[in-house]
């Protein structure tokens, strides 16, 4: 008499294999390589495993990608921002720290500006920036138009700054930059670019921390 064979179950989550350590290895690859080096294949190879062990978490990149945004928005301090009393220091420090996130992973940035935030965190993330807005009093309407507004100055600033480095790259800080463009501008002729060879210490200080800010109060100052 011959034994039975239990019926083959469907294989689960690989030890040791979570969301989490893929996030990691997802982002390590973007780091390193730019938005181009990520695919479901190159994290499982980065992980050493078959692509199909990742399928459990995430189907698709495009699946992976709204998991990693939705990982870097999660870094935010929500609660430290609900818990200021003037709302607009809130706003100010909520978008220092989103760019400053977002920077600290330029090779991230194309990637969620095409597939956009959509997940659980950017959600709350959002409810969290119409809170703070309708503190400063405006309507419901115009605090759901200000809440993209600031959004997207966040975002179209980081895009700017994200696409001049190459693949892999660091940030340079901002006085080295400042620096490159500003050598750059020098050879501007004041008889041809009068206003460009006037304001070209600003100009070469586009892409930094103070005309970030500069334009953030402006903003702010409007709503």
């Amino acid at each position: 008499m011959t034994e039975s064979v239990p019926p083959r179950s469907r294989p689960g989550p690989r030890r040791g294999l979570t969301e989490r350590a893929i996030l990691d290895a997802a982002l390590r690859l973007v780091d390193a390589g730019g938005a181009e080096a990520l695919s479901v294949r190159s994290v499982a190879a980065e992980m050493g495993v078959a692509p199909n062990a990742l399928y459990t978490y995430f189907r698709t990149k495009a699946d992976l990608v709204a998991a990693l945004g939705d990982d870097l928005l999660g870094r935010l301090d929500l609660d430290a921002a609900l818990g200021d009393a003037d709302w607009r220091s809130a706003v100010v420090r909520l978008a220092a720290d989103l760019r400053a996130t977002l920077l600290a992973h330029p090779g991230v940035v194309p990637l969620l500006l095409h597939a956009g935030f959509a997940g659980p965190r950017a959600l709350v993330a959002g409810e969290v920036l119409l809170e703070l807005l309708s503190r400063g009093g405006l309507p419901a309407d115009d605090t759901a138009r200000a809440s993209y507004l600031l959004q997207t100055y966040v975002l179209g600033t980081v895009a700017l700054d994200a696409a001049e480095l190459p693949p892999g790259a660091a940030r340079p800080d901002d006085a080295a930059r400042t620096a490159e463009r500003r050598r750059a501008l020098g050879g501007a002729d004041p008889a041809l670019l009068p206003r460009t060879a006037a304001a070209a210490d600003v100009v070469a200080a586009y892409n930094g921390d103070a005309q970030f800010r500069w334009g953030l109060d402006r903003l702010l100052d409007g709503l």
